[in-house]
């Protein structure tokens, strides 16, 4: 049986002591037994230096370059032995108790592998947060979603999503994940850098027949965009690009069919941006498509290596669904 002290609390850091500082003490007052680490992506501020001498019960591992966060995660979490990790953002406000609902999931259902709590607006906490909400889901063709965030349109909190239920992807700002699938699944992908990464191992991890949970009664409250806002041309082009390496890498039939369409689509939305006099945004798809085709020999050669398994998706096509049907909650 997991208890608290089972869990690793681990927080990835790049040049974020302003982050450390308001967000940390919440962590340390209301983690129980569980052990934290800073595990600092080669900062050039005094963050190391800070912790070091605020938080002295933190342990920092520092990693020699910025690898974003799939390496500088991998990097860090082979020296990490606790049994349950907790992946969690630097601009994360914890809960008192937040552990403990997530340690009785883990205990009650032995074939959880992934969980994520009810994640919430920091800056209007009685709404959902953008970056996962009350959990993720997939489309046909690779598109995520979550229930209370579908596209730009946000719910408010109202106990909807108060449950327990089996969720497809959970997001990487608080992802709770057993040490040893980690392990076996070989961590994120590493060519990925950031964004869309967590949606890959959860679909590699739903291949190998691992289940990811959201736990609606631990709830942690978060900034987001506290490194790449949602609004930002990089952030675009990394999850176009990354969305498709995971689609490529892990949809079980019809690969050649289904990224054809995926391009479609997201040629429409490059050029929905730019009739909205967004050139950048719309260089950004375009960037993330070219980066796309350069990486497609490598992704394919992964692609043979990986188990796959059908009915990862419980809408054909979200963006139909939002857009043509007008359907805007889950």
């Amino acid at each position: 049986m997991y208890s608290t002290k089972d869990i690793a609390v681990v927080i990835l850091n790049w040049n974020g002591k302003a982050l450390l500082k308001q967000f940390l003490p919440w962590v340390v007052n209301y983690s129980d037994n569980a052990k934290i680490y800073v595990v600092d992506n080669a900062s050039t501020d005094s963050s190391v230096a800070f912790v070091t001498e605020h938080f002295p019960s933190i342990i920092t591992i520092q990693n020699t370059e910025n690898g974003g966060f799939a390496k500088g995660y991998n990097d860090a979490l082979r020296y990490i032995e606790e049994p349950l990790l907790c992946l969690l953002n630097s601009d994360i406000e914890v809960t008192e108790n937040w552990l403990k609902p997530i340690v009785y999931e883990f205990n009650a259902n032995p074939e959880t592998a992934i969980i994520q709590p009810k994640i919430l607006d920091y800056k209007n906490k009685v709404y959902f947060e953008y970056a996962g909400a009350a959990g993720g889901f997939i489309d046909k063709y690779g598109y995520p979603y979550c229930r209370g965030r579908i596209f730009d349109t946000i719910e408010k909190d109202i106990g909807q999503y108060n449950d327990t239920r089996t969720i497809f992807w959970a997001s990487g700002a608080c992802f709770f994940i057993k040490n040893s699938v980690f392990k076996e699944l070989n961590g994120f992908d590493e060519s990925y850098f950031s964004h869309m990464e967590e949606i890959d191992l959860c679909w590699r991890a739903f291949n190998t027949n691992h289940e990811a949970k959201y736990v609606g009664s631990s709830t942690v409250y978060h900034v987001g965009g506290a490194t790449l806002s949602n609004t930002n041309p990089r952030k675009t082009y990394l999850n176009f690009r990354n969305s498709l390496f995971t689609l490529v890498k892990n949809t079980d039939a019809n690969v050649f069919l289904r990224t054809f369409l995926r391009l479609i689509l997201d040629g429409i939305a490059a050029f929905r941006f730019l009739f909205q006099l967004k050139p950048k945004y719309f260089m950004a798809i375009m960037q993330a498509h070219v980066s796309f085709y350069k990486g497609l020999g490598q992704i394919l050669a992964q692609r043979k290596q990986l188990p796959k398994r059908p009915n990862y998706y419980e809408t054909r096509s979200i963006v139909w669904s939002y857009f043509i049907n007008k359907r805007q909650k889950f």
